[in-house]
C-alpha cells in the first residue's frame, strides 16, 4: 500500500506528575480540515496533525488486468541516432521556490546533498509575497524580515484565502542568500546562477531598490528578477480593475522595462499572439509558467469545488499524468528554444492551496514527481521549482520546526525531496545530459534513457502498480542495438534522512549500490522492478560520484542553555521512576517554579520503509515574466 508518509511515528502518551513523554505537542495539531476518504471509507477527522505532519494513508488504485510483466528497451549506444532527444539538461533540473524561514543549517545540509549529485541547485525566493514586498533600512531586534499582518493583500477581495501579508526586508536577506550560495554552491553553474527574486508588481510605481540591492549584493549569482507573480490572478484578487488582460499586462511590463532602462486563466496561446516574446526578447532572460495539477482550495478556504484526495490519487499514478500536464506548454517550449531562452516551470507541486492529505506526501507522489520532472526534461523544459510552504501545507519537500519547538524537534523531510535527489542523480554534474522518453509498456511502466556527453549512461524505470504479492513485479530488459551491454550495471538504493522531526539534513543510512550481472553473450541486462518502485540503472559504476562527501554544517549559535539533558524514551518508559510520595515533593522541572509541571517531547525512532529504488549605475539583469496557468 502506498504510504502517506515515508516515515511514521507511533505515539503514545504517558502522563506523570512532572514528566510527559511521547506526546504530540499541541502546536502540531490543527483544526484545519480536509475533504478526504480514509482507508476504511470513513470521513477523516477535522482535528488532526498540522498538514506538514499529516499521516493520512490512501488506498492504492486496483491493479490492472492487462499489464505486461516484461518489456525490452533496444537502445543506441550514442545519441547520434536517437530521435526526439532533449536539449542538454543539468542535475539541478529540480529546484525550490521557498519562503525566507528556511534559511537554517539543516537547509544547507539538504542543499548539500543535491550539490553532491548535481553540482548545485537553484532557488526562487518569493511568490505571493514579492508583489507586496518593501525594502527598508532597519527592522527592530535585528530581524532581516518582518510581516505586516495589518496589510494583508492576497487576495484583497476574499478574506477566506491566503491573505498574504506585506513583507518588509532589509539588505540582510540578500547577504543571507549570498552566504547560502557561498556555502553550498546554490546554482553556481555556467548556464544557471544562484537564485531568483522579484520586482514588486502591486502597482506601476516601480520599487526598484530591491532589484538594485539584489544585484549589487548577489552579483553574478542572481539569475533573474521576476516581473509579476501570477498576473492572470490580479483581477480576481482585487489587485487590478477592469479591464485587465494580457494586453494590459504587456503594457505594464513594457513600463517596467522602460523604468529599468532609465529599469491561471491566461494560457500561453493567448499571450504569445500579442507579440510579447518578439517585443521583449532582448530583455527576457527566461520564460516561465506556473502550474499545479489540482487544488485543495475548497477544504482550506471554501473556494471552488471539493476535491477528494482518495478519488484524485489514481490520476497521479500513471505516466499520462505528466504527459497531460505538459501538453499545453509544448508550443511555448519550442518558442523558447527558437529564441535561445530557457523555459522553466517556475512553481509547481501536487496541488495548489497546500496540497492534499494522504496524497501530497505519499510514496506514490514521489514516483509521480520523478516521472513529471523527467517528462518535462524530455520536452525541453530547462528546469522546475517545487513550491515549499510552512506548517500548513501537505506537499513540502522539507519542513522546519516551529521556532518555539526547535529546541526539541528537528526538521521533517517529505516524500518529494527524495524525488529531487533522484532527478539530480539522473542528470548528474556534467550539464551535458540528454534524455528521451522510451516508454513502451503501458502507462504504469514509464521508462527513460539518458545520454551523457553523447554516450548511453543511465536508464530510468518506474512501476506505478501497488501489489505486495509480487504478481505485478516487472522485468525490464536492456539491450544495446549497435554495441554490447556492460558486464554489469548498478542500482543505487536511497538512503534515509530520518524520521519525522529528526532530520538534520544528513543521511542516516549507509550507501547501498547493488550490482546486477548482465549476459553479454545475449546482449541483455535484466532489471527487476518491484511493484511499486523506481530504479535508476547506471551503466558505469556510480560510486566514484560519491567519492567527495556532501558538504555538511553544524549549528554554531546556541539558543538553549538550560534543561538540555535528554534520555532514551525506551529507558524512561520502562523505568520505575520515583514513588508517588517522591513525585509530590518534586513539583516542577521549570526554573523559578516549585508548583508547575514540566513537559518534554521525546520521540521514539522508527525505521524508514522506502520502496523507492534509486540508481536512485543601475544595470539590472534581464528579466523573466511568468504566468500561472494551473488550477
Amino acid at each position: 500500500m502506498f504510504r502517506a508518509v515515508l516515515c511514521g511515528l507511533f505515539v503514545t502518551a504517558v502522563r506523570a506528575a512532572v514528566t510527559v513523554y511521547r506526546q504530540i505537542p499541541v502546536a502540531h495539531t490543527s483544526g484545519l480540515g480536509a475533504t478526504a476518504t480514509a482507508t476504511n471509507n470513513q470521513a477523516l477527522p477535522t482535528q488532526s496533525l498540522l498538514p506538514a505532519y499529516d499521516e493520512t494513508i490512501l488506498q492504492p488504485p486496483p491493479t490492472p488486468d492487462d499489464q505486461a510483466l516484461s518489456f525490452t528497451l533496444n537502445l543506441p549506444s550514442s545519441n547520434t541516432s536517437v530521435p526526439g532527444i532533449s536539449i542538454m539538461q543539468h542535475g539541478s533540473f529540480y529546484g525550490f521556490s521557498i519562503e525566507i524561514a528556511y534559511l537554517q543549517v539543516p537547509f544547507l545540509n539538504l542543499l548539500g546533498l543535491i550539490q553532491q549529485r548535481a553540482g548545485g541547485t537553484h532557488i526562487r525566493i518569493g511568490g505571493n509575497t514579492q508583489d507586496f514586498a518593501y525594502r527598508v533600512d532597519h527592522i527592530d531586534n535585528g530581524h532581516a524580515t518582518a510581516k505586516d499582518q495589518t496589510d494583508a493583500k492576497n487576495p484583497a477581495s476574499d478574506s477566506r484565502l491566503t491573505l498574504t501579508p506585506a513583507v518588509l526586508y532589509t539588505d540582510e536577506l540578500f547577504y543571507m542568500v549570498a552566504n547560502v550560495s557561498t556555502h553550498v554552491n546554490v546554482g553556481c553553474r555556467e548556464q544557471l546562477e544562484n537564485g531568483n527574486t522579484g520586482i514588486p508588481f502591486n502597482d506601476t510605481n516601480w520599487r526598484l531598490a530591491i532589484a538594485e540591492k539584489a544585484q549589487s549584493i548577489l552579483g553574478d549569482r542572481l539569475y533573474g528578477l521576476q516581473a509579476g507573480n501570477e498576473p492572470d490572478y490580479y483581477l480576481g484578487h482585487g489587485h487590478r480593475v477592469e479591464p485587465y488582460d494580457v494586453t494590459e499586462y504587456t503594457n505594464e511590463f513594457a513600463s517596467l522595462v522602460e523604468a529599468i532602462q532609465t529599469s491561471g486563466p491566461w494560457s500561453p496561446d493567448r499571450l504569445w499572439p500579442t507579440g510579447y516574446l518578439d517585443r521583449f526578447k532582448d530583455v527576457l532572460k527566461i520564460i516561465t509558467m506556473e502550474h499545479y495539477p489540482t487544488n485543495n482550495c475548497f477544504a482550506r478556504f471554501g473556494i471552488g469545488s471539493p476535491v477528494d484526495p482518495q478519488k484524485m490519487f489514481p490520476n497521479f499514478l500513471n505516466h499520462n499524468a505528466g504527459i497531460n500536464l505538459i501538453q499545453q506548454y509544448l508550443d511555448t517550449s519550442a518558442r523558447a528554444q527558437a529564441l535561445g531562452k530557457p523555459f522553466i516551470m517556475f512553481e509547481t507541486n501536487s496541488a495548489t492551496c497546500g496540497g492534499l492529505p494522504g496524497l501530497s506526501n505519499s510514496f506514490g507522489i514521489a514516483l509521480w514527481a520523478v516521472d513529471y520532472g523527467l517528462t518535462m526534461a524530455a520536452a525541453n523544459f530547462s528546469g522546475a521549482l517545487l513550491h515549499v510552504g510552512g506548517q500548513n501545507v501537505y506537499y513540502n519537500p522539507f519542513t522546519a520546526p516551529p521556532t518555539n519547538q526547535s529546541s526539541f524537534h528537528q526538521w521533517t523531510v517529505g516524500a518529494i525531496y527524495y524525488s529531487v535527489l533522484v532527478v539530480a542523480e539522473v542528470f548528474g554534474k556534467s550539464n551535458v545530459s540528454q534524455i528521451v522518453d522510451t516508454s513502451n509498456n503501458g502507462i504504469y511502466n514509464p521508462s527513460y534513457v539518458v545520454y551523457d556527453g553523447g554516450v548511453l549512461s543511465k536508464v530510468v524505470l518506474i512501476n506505478y502498480i501497488d501489489d505486495a504479492s509480487g504478481a505485478h513485479d516487472i522485468t525490464g530488459t536492456i539491450t544495446v542495438n549497435d554495441g554490447q551491454v556492460p558486464s554489469e550495471v548498478y542500482v543505487k538504493y536511497v538512503e534515509t534522512l530520518g524520521n519525522k522531526y529528526e532530520v538534520d539534513g544528513r543521511f542516516k543510512g549507509d550507501l547501498n549500490i547493488v550490482k546486477i550481472q548482465c549476459d553479454q553473450g545475449a546482449n541483455q541486462c535484466l532489471i527487476p522492478l518491484k511493484a511499486p518502485s523506481l530504479a535508476v540503472v547506471f551503466l558505469t559504476d556510480p560510486s566514484s560520484s560519491e567519492s567527495k562527501p556532501a558538504p555538511t554544517f553544524v549549528t554554531t549559535a546556541v539558543t538553549k542553555t538550560i534543561n538540555t539533558a535528554t534520555i532514551d524514551p525506551s529507558i524512561l518508559a520502562t523505568s520505575n521512576g520515583h514513588s508517588a510520595k517522591d513525585r509530590l515533593q518534586l513539583g516542577s522541572t521549570s526554573p523559578g517554579s516549585s508548583k508547575g509541571h514540566g513537559s518534554q517531547s521525546l520521540l521514539p525512532g522508527l525505521s524508514l520503509l522506502l520502496a523507492l529504488v534509486a540508481g536512485t549605475k543601475m544595470t539590472v539583469p534581464t528579466m523573466f515574466a511568468e504566468l500561472d496557468t494551473g488550477t
